[in-house]
């Protein structure tokens, strides 16, 4: 049986800077996760972004909950003052 590794090349680098204590923290953390500093804090760090774009994306709701989102996303729109008096605008790229 043979195994290949993927070996990816990083070529971007990233600054940055932390205080003694953050670094010590790091560190540790990276140690006890076993990877090298640099893994630790990319991994980390992806985690952290995916996280965010996700919260963007993605939301749960319970129960009926669902049926009653669903329910307004069919239902007919509100009349928005603000947003007829923003369409009815001429676009700053349109004045000539």
């Amino acid at each position: 049986m043979t195994t290949t590794a993927t070996v990816v090349t990083r070529t971007a680098r990233l600054g940055l800077r932390a205080t003694p204590e953050q670094e010590a923290l790091l560190r540790r953390a990276a140690e006890v996760a076993h990877k090298s500093l640099t893994d630790f804090i990319l991994d980390s760090a992806c985690q952290a972004a995916e996280q965010t774009l996700l919260d963007q994306r993605l939301f749960t709701v319970l129960g009926n909950q669902y049926q009653d989102f669903l329910n307004f996303l069919d239902g007919p729109s509100e009349e928005s003052k603000g947003l007829t008096e923003l369409f009815s605008r001429t676009a700053p790229w349109d004045d000539s």
